[in-house]
């Protein structure tokens, strides 16, 4: 049964509106709710045979939502509003997102009308829906959704406005402010929604990080080196770290001073690289403990580039492979570990010769693990400080270096260092 006979049928049994149930169905299962358990949720919502389809919702403090709860009003502030289109049902709808909050927490949400917020904005808000968003529950603000404007005071611990350093957002964040130096630029051609479609994308930064970005919309004011203020962009994770969403609905202003981009990564343990849940540009320090298998002389598949194992591509069957260098080696510093990926460039600085010179080993050998020996022998044992882009995910995490250097400094005075750290 489709979601239009589900719908028929609830609004008999529960004798409330069709098109009001069909909407609230639709809302669900675009969020990847099984249809089942949407119309029971739908049931409690309205109440079972229509006998609580009139109840009003339950007044919560935000830090009491969960997401058990099918309706609430709540009380608080505006954080922040952001705008932006999404594919629903087929078509192409405006939705409005944010955060908002009172004294006890903040949440985020979505609003399917335009209410004519603004950040700042004192409100109650009945009979918002409550739906899943990423384990966390979410304002779902629809057509039996009222918002009233208040004059009174509410002191609340959390900023008001999108405004962000880049080291600050995290995926997810909508409705965001950031003033930043573009750093890489590049056009691309992708197949859209409606074809092909024109994109920016490439990286930026500030004075915390740099992150990488993608203008949906191309913004005549994005372009290499230059300095812009971005409103309302949103956030997505992009190889397990935040990216810069901007989108037709977002402003983009041209600066007259340069915006100051830090040269250094964010410096942590691996331990807090990892727990961050992935990082766009880091620095770690750790010992290099192993060389794993696949590294030194490898082939790739010159139709995707993936790593060729005995003549086979995963994806593209039989192939006759191209020889590439790289190095995945396994890193420690005592909190944690991380497999660092070096490139091709990265390898033969390592190795101490390019990727003629390794085919040549192997040929005098007869054997390219000769390669991978050498590059074991060079590195094991040895303390580095890596940087690069981290992600994280089932398998581990996973650093693609953009720098391999040999710590010079001695580890004793870093320890006592840390030590004198800690007890203070």
């Amino acid at each position: 049964m489709d979601v239009e006979d589900k719908a028929e049928e609830l609004a008999s049994d529960l004798g409330v509106d069709k098109e009001e149930v069909k909407e609230d169905l639709e809302n669900l299962v675009s969020y990847s709710v099984p249809l089942e358990e949407a119309v029971g949720s739908l049931r409690r919502k309205y109440g079972e045979g229509g006998s609580g389809g009139n109840d009003a919702p339950p007044e919560r403090d935000v830090a009491e939502i969960t997401t058990a709860d099918d309706g609430v009003t709540v009380g608080g502030v505006v954080l922040t509003v952001g705008k932006r289109s999404i594919q629903y049902q087929g078509t192409e709808e405006v939705i409005f997102e944010g955060e908002f909050a009172d004294e006890t927490g903040k949440i985020s949400y979505t609003a399917w009308n335009d209410f004519g917020i603004e950040p700042g904005d004192i409100v109650r808000i009945e009979n918002a829906g409550i739906r899943e968003w990423e384990g966390d529950p979410e304002l779902n603000l629809g057509e039996r959704t009222t918002i009233a404007v208040s004059d009174e005071d509410l002191d609340i611990p959390y900023e008001i406005g999108g405004d962000r350093a880049l080291a600050e957002l995290a995926a997810g964040d909508r409705g965001v402010n950031v003033t930043v130096q573009v750093l890489e630029c590049e056009r691309k051609l992708i197949e859209g929604r409606d074809g092909e479609t024109e994109i920016l994308s490439g990286v930026v930064g500030d004075e915390s990080t740099r992150l990488p970005f993608t203008d949906w919309e191309p913004h005549d004011a994005i372009e290499e080196r230059a300095s812009v203020r971005i409103e309302d962009a949103f956030v997505r994770e992009f190889r397990g770290a935040p990216s810069i969403n901007v989108s037709e609905f977002s402003t983009v202003t041209a600066l007259d001073r340069a915006v100051g981009v830090t040269e250094e990564a964010p410096r942590m343990t691996i331990q807090e690289a990892v727990e961050s849940g992935g990082l766009f540009d880091v620095a770690v320090v750790g010992s290099a403990i192993a060389v794993r298998d696949g590294s030194g002389l490898i082939e790739r598949c010159p139709e995707c580039g993936r790593v060729v194992q005995n003549g086979q591509c995963r994806s593209h069957g039989a192939v006759e492979g191209e020889d590439d260098l790289r190095t995945k080696v396994i890193i420690d510093d005592g909190t944690a570990t991380v497999t660092a990926v070096l490139d091709e460039d990265l390898t033969a600085d390592v190795y101490g010769g390019g990727l003629e010179d390794a085919r040549e080993h192997a040929r005098d050998a007869m054997d390219r693990e000769v390669v991978t020996d050498a590059i074991r022998e060079a590195i094991v044992g040895k303390e580095f400080q890596i940087r690069g882009s981290l992600s994280v995910d089932d398998y581990g995490a996973t650093l693609n270096a953009t720098a391999f250097d040999a710590c010079e400094d001695d580890p004793a005075d870093r320890a006592r260092e840390l030590l004198a750290e800690v007890g203070r």
